[in-house]
């Protein structure tokens, strides 16, 4: 199901269920989704519309650093939970090293971790993976050692 279409039914499930916070915060996500659209005069792909969410989640963590109300808080971590459940899944380190399996040789002969995990990004970016930079990092360095 397209994202966009997701976050409409979601939006309406959440007003069914009363829960104010998930109803907000997909509101919110559907609008700076559109607001990108209309910015860039096109219709978002899945992955730009994936990367809104991700600016998101990645707000309200920053926000949630500096948080010193406990009700807030809550909110912010209940907003991210509603959000991450419309991201789709990520690889974890190991199944990462596997998919990189046809890379390994390259990713060793790097001079650094650096130019070996841009080699492993090009190569899970051609094969549309759904990664997190981190992982990636984790799962060179463990090719690498």
């Amino acid at each position: 199901m397209p994202l966009l279409d997701d976050l409409k039914k979601r939006i309406s499930a959440a007003m069914k269920a009363g829960d104010s916070v998930a109803r907000d915060v997909l509101r919110l996500a559907l609008s700076e989704i559109q607001a990108g659209e209309a910015r860039a005069g096109k219709t978002y792909s899945e992955e730009e519309a994936v990367a809104a969410l991700r600016k998101l989640i990645k707000s309200n963590d920053e926000t949630l650093a500096l948080s010193t109300d406990d009700a807030r808080a809550a909110d912010l971590r209940h907003e991210n939970e509603v959000l991450k459940e419309l991201l789709p899944p990520q690889l974890s380190p190991a199944q990462i090293v596997e998919i990189l399996a046809s890379q390994h040789e390259a990713i060793k002969a790097a001079k650094s971790d650096g130019q070996g995990q841009g080699i492993a990004m090009k190569h899970l970016k051609t094969i549309g993976a759904a990664v997190d930079g981190k992982d990636v990092g984790a799962a060179v360095k463990q090719i690498r050692s």
